[in-house]
């Protein structure tokens, strides 16, 4: 199996990492500018400035450019808002587009939008467009709607366990020319509630941290987890799939992808994947990871939720 990284904002030694491991990369997969996206801003960080950041991405994809690993352009934000239909935000992509290509190659972008799907369809011919696994596809009926403007799909996550229905999807992905993939180390809960919501609030993330909020949010799973009577039901509730039981996939996706852009130690998760191997807390490979202290959750098969004093 091959994987789908997410470039960090600012670490070197990942990239040198996927560089090193690149015959078993499939892609890296990146946001750029002020594009709101699944996760915060590339150009907003409280260490360094807007410039600074532009500038290691620049360096960071020219070196991966150069090491002939494919990227993979996000605009995967839940929400646009007033620019969602607007000429200018749709000149202001395909400018992006058109520089990314140029400078260092692009062969596929990710997206929730149906809009900037067809907009990359109809001007990047040689792109490969991909539906988000923000867009929660988990039916034949879902691909197909969507069919005209994307050319693959991230399954819904919750369905990561259910090789029947991967294994459905993936027939009617091969019978149409489209590709399939996973997402494999994310932390949400299945089904969860909040999603969407919570999904919403990251795309606005640099308005709303300019109000004067009377709320903060970060996410309904960590309130959940709080509850000792929840924490046996963990194994359940999530969807991720173990560094050991990786290969059942192969031939099931053309890739999976590993949620690394800000997992703070992105390496350690690249290489469990790759060796099909992990000891200790699988809670650490996810993202969001979850702190359930003074419990732990151990990898094995059966997971194991352990008290540790």
């Amino acid at each position: 199996m091959k994987f789908s990284v997410g470039l960090p904002k600012n670490n070197p030694e990942f990239v040198t990492c996927i560089i090193e491991n690149k015959e078993q990369i499939h892609e890296v997969y990146f946001s750029w500018g002020d594009f709101p996206n699944g996760r915060s801003q590339q150009v907003q960080d409280e260490e360094y400035m807007p410039w600074e950041l532009i500038d290691i991405q620049r360096e960071h994809l020219k070196k991966l450019s150069e090491s002939r690993i494919l990227l993979n352009l996000l605009f995967n934000a839940n929400c646009y808002g007033k620019d969602s239909q607007s000429r200018a935000f749709f000149e202001k992509i395909g400018e992006t587009v058109d520089y990314i290509k140029e400078h260092y190659g692009l062969s596929s972008v990710t997206t929730t939008s149906p809009l900037i799907a067809k907009f990359i369809k109809n001007n990047f011919e040689d792109i490969e467009v991909r539906a988000s696994v923000n867009m929660e596809i988990g039916t034949v009926e879902g691909m197909e709607y969507l069919s005209d403007y994307f050319d693959s799909y991230y399954i819904k996550r919750e369905y990561n366990r259910d090789f029947e229905k991967i294994a459905q999807l993936k027939s009617r992905c091969d019978e149409n020319g489209k590709k399939l993939f996973l997402l494999g180390n994310s932390g949400c809960l299945n089904f969860c509630s909040a999603h969407n919501f919570h999904d919403n609030l990251v795309a606005h993330e640099s308005e709303i941290a300019n109000m004067d909020n009377a709320y903060h949010f970060r996410g309904m799973c960590h309130e959940f987890l709080k509850k000792e009577e929840n924490l046996k039901k963990l194994p359940d509730y999530t969807n991720f799939i173990r560094p050991e039981d990786i290969s059942k996939y192969d031939g099931l996706a053309e890739a999976v992808k590993l949620a690394t852009r800000v997992h703070p130690n992105p390496e350690m998760v690249l290489k469990s994947y790759i060796k099909g191997k992990y000891s200790g807390d699988i809670l650490r490979l996810l993202e969001p990871q979850h702190s359930i202290y003074p419990y732990v959750l151990e990898n094995g098969e059966p997971l194991k939720l352990v008290k540790i004093i």
